[in-house]
């Protein structure tokens, strides 16, 4: 069975957005609809010192205590006594997920809102970065090297922030949004898709490119976002449909597939909109997890 974790705590805090909600959506539809192979694990909450290791502990500190107000809304959410263990259950998930992929290949969180925070402050929703925690958890269990592979319609400038001097940390950003971008550097590819004819044709370039430069990663961190969907209000890019990002979703598989790369995934961007209710944005993020129950990875001890 492949661990996918998630914890009523992931939904806590009194705010209510997508990036605040959708878990339980996409867990609701997992006990309502199975997926076989799919096994749903409640993860330990993330300790604090391993936020404080990626982030500022003035920061964090405001996330729990919400003071200065300021700062402790500097993502965008209202502050509430829920955030706190809002964010460190659906952390704890991303490192979960990293710590269990090493050892059985494929593992996944129902966490959002990752990317776009910073060393001292959140930002774009996003709280704290547990793409970069869970890097970090990767390396500390043993891993030599880990790729992040963000797949957000929004470009992980937080991401490529956090990483900067840690050679044993590269990011993958495909985006269709300039939001949050960066300067591609060695440490962080970025490439842009300008219409939905290159977006496939970009994703796999990259791929191909990191996959050509020398390196043996041992894990994948992959953000999987669904913004980059035609109806999605926040991010999303014309012609960009539900069997785009389902090719997409088998692309990064059967990628991780030939090079035996384990890989924990995460749920990104995906909003709801005037075209886009939450039974269609729950349906395109199941296009992850379909996708990670086909990987053989799943099937196999790496």
């Amino acid at each position: 069975m492949m661990r996918v974790f998630y914890s009523p705590e992931y939904v806590g805090s009194d705010y209510a957005f997508e990036t605040t909600r959708k878990a339980k959506w996409v867990a609701d539809s997992l006990l309502k609809s199975p997926l076989l192979g799919i096994e749903l694990v409640e993860p330990e909450p993330l300790p604090p010192n391993l936020v404080t290791a990626v982030h500022d502990p003035d920061y964090v500190r405001a996330v729990e205590t919400g003071v200065p107000r300021g700062l402790a809304e500097s993502q965008g959410f209202e502050w509430d006594a829920g955030l706190w263990p809002m964010v460190l259950a659906s952390n704890g998930g991303a490192v979960a997920a990293a710590r269990a992929a090493l050892e059985q290949g494929v593992a996944g969180s129902l966490s959002s809102g990752l990317h776009h925070a910073r060393h001292e402050r959140g930002a774009g929703y996003c709280t704290f970065n547990g793409l970069v925690i869970a890097a970090q958890a990767a390396l500390a269990a043993g891993a030599r090297s880990v790729l992040i592979l963000d797949l957000d319609a929004h470009c992980g400038g937080g991401t490529e922030s956090l990483i900067a001097g840690e050679p044993r940390i590269r990011q993958l950003d495909v985006s269709v949004s300039s939001f949050d971008s960066y300067p591609t550097s060695e440490s962080a590819m970025r490439a842009m898709a300008g219409s939905s004819s290159e977006y496939l044709p970009t994703v796999e370039r990259m791929l191909h490119e990191v996959g050509r430069q020398d390196h043996n990663f041992d894990l994948c961190v992959y953000n999987a976002g669904m913004d980059p969907f035609e109806d999605c209000p926040t991010g999303g890019q014309a012609g960009i449909t539900r069997q785009t990002l389902a090719a997409r979703e088998a692309m990064v598989f059967e990628w991780c597939d030939r090079r035996r790369l384990p890989i924990a995934f995460v749920l990104a961007g995906g909003y709801l909109g005037p075209s886009l209710d939450e039974c269609g944005l729950v349906s395109l993020h199941r296009l992850t997890l379909s996708a990670a129950t086909q990987s053989r990875l799943t099937r196999r001890s790496i």
